[in-house]
């Protein structure tokens, strides 16, 4: 097997990688601003390597790297740059095991190794471990100062009224938003009790508003849930469901989401008339279609709550959801089915699906139309329905096209389940035709086209 020599050398220019076997002068590079950050020629050399280059190449979340530092194999920053005979730079890792797999070429230019040494390219390496040391570093000031200003902040909560108490939270909601080492401060430093505690009956919208904003963003433990899940606090969150802005109504949705993960939440607590009717609004609202995703989302949560399915079919979720399928993105269409499908479990919720008039003719068009899970709630409907009303519903459907619409299900290379299932259905609308009129309903011809 191919070996290749360890004689260990210094290199004095780096290359770029990019398959042209273009060398690249590094101090050159450097000092026309090639790779950015740098004043002008090379540094590092006599920099105190303290750092671990991994772990920063691992902690930095870059959007952009030089492409001279990026190995062409893994297309990573590379650790232990090494150069080929070719005039190729590599992560010595990856060009070992390429090595090992039996391949006596350069992967990037093919080209046969003349040569088989490899030769360690320092001056490459001390610049690739100068540039990420100075992003480090700078990223560690900024976390440093973040987590500084987080503190004042929170100190200022304990003591700030009125306006000076809004103006902490919404600074404390803009670093939050954007730094992760500000969530672990909140957390650390008590910050989610102590916010928490605002919301309350006579909280202020401005305040709740701030305050939810945060709290949406933070890891809660099962104490802080239990203590958000106290009815008062639960009724501020669904007053500004109603009342509050888009925003607030998102974060609205989120915080009761992430609080019925929790293992002790009650149905009870979501069992509101009005958080229901808050829901709808959001969902329905033509305006404002980035509510409809959280919507929906929570509205899901809440169905698999059997104590409030039936208070959700009586506010005239199920008809409003129906009219709403056609102008729904894929992930809200798929949520919206999934309810349609739970709450048709229900004789109320089957009665509200058969009533309104555009539940088969939308399920009929969904078939076989965006995933296999939205054929599989829009067959669970269909057979709901047809199933509560045979002779009325099964003519309705099989003039919306739905037989030749089960007939390419039953083709198709769908999970056996729905195919079952969709072989019962069709045998069940066709209780109502002859052999003869069933088979021209069913447009085979078209259907194996």
């Amino acid at each position: 097997m191919f070996q290749p020599s360890k004689r260990d050398g210094v290199v004095v220019a780096g290359f770029d990688g990019s398959g042209d076997g273009q060398v690249l002068d590094l101090d050159t590079a450097v000092k026309d601003g090639v790779l950015g950050g740098f004043g002008g020629g090379i540094i590092g050399a006599d920099v105190g390597e303290k750092l671990d280059l991994k772990k920063m190449t691992e902690e930095l979340d870059l959007p952009e790297i030089p492409s001279v530092f990026i190995c062409p194999i893994s297309l990573e920053p590379m650790q232990d740059p090494i150069t080929l005979c070719t005039g190729q730079t590599y992560e010595r890792s990856n060009i070992l095991k390429w090595f090992n797999l039996g391949h006596y070429t350069c992967p990037t230019t093919m080209q046969e190794l003349w040569d088989d040494s490899i030769t360690p390219n320092r001056t490459l390496y001390h610049l690739i471990y100068t540039w990420f040391s100075q992003k480090y570093s700078l990223m560690k000031k900024k976390s440093e100062d973040v987590q500084g200003r987080v503190s004042e902040l929170i100190q200022t909560l304990k003591k700030a009224k009125g306006q000076a108490r809004i103006q902490a939270l919404k600074e404390l909601r803009q670093v939050v938003a954007v730094h992760a080492t500000a969530m672990k401060t909140v957390v650390d430093e008590g910050g989610v009790s102590l916010i928490s505690s605002l919301l309350g009956p006579f909280t202020s919208h401005a305040v709740g508003s701030e305050a939810i904003a945060i709290l949406v963003n933070l890891e809660l433990d099962s104490e802080s849930k239990t203590y958000l899940m106290q009815p008062t606090r639960i009724s501020l969150m669904v007053d500004m469901l109603n009342e509050g802005s888009v925003e607030t109504k998102i974060n609205c949705t989120r915080l009761i989401e992430k609080l019925m993960e929790e293992k002790e939440f009650r149905s009870e607590s979501i069992s509101s008339h009005r958080l229901l009717v808050g829901l709808m609004r959001l969902v329905k609202d033509k305006r404002h279609s980035n509510g409809i995703l959280s919507g929906l989302s929570l509205l899901r949560s809440i169905c698999l709550h059997k104590q409030v399915m039936s208070l959700t079919v009586s506010i005239g979720a199920v008809p409003q959801l129906v009219e709403l399928l056609p102008a729904l993105e894929p992930d809200c269409l798929e949520l919206a089915l999934f309810i349609l499908d739970t709450l048709s479990s229900l004789p109320e919720g089957k009665a509200a699906l058969k009533d309104c008039r555009n539940t088969i003719p939308n399920m009929v068009k969904l078939l076989m139309r965006v995933s296999e899970n939205c054929t599989e709630y829009a067959l669970s409907i269909l057979w709901s329905v047809c199933k509560l009303a045979p002779e009325e519903c099964s003519s309705v459907a099989v003039e919306a096209g739905l037989a030749a619409k089960l007939l390419l299900v039953i083709q198709s290379g769908c999970n056996p389940v729905l195919k079952q299932k969709s072989s019962e259905l069709l045998k069940l609308c066709s209780l109502n035709y002859t052999d003869t009129i069933f088979i021209s309903k069913c447009k085979l011809t078209r259907t194996i086209q």
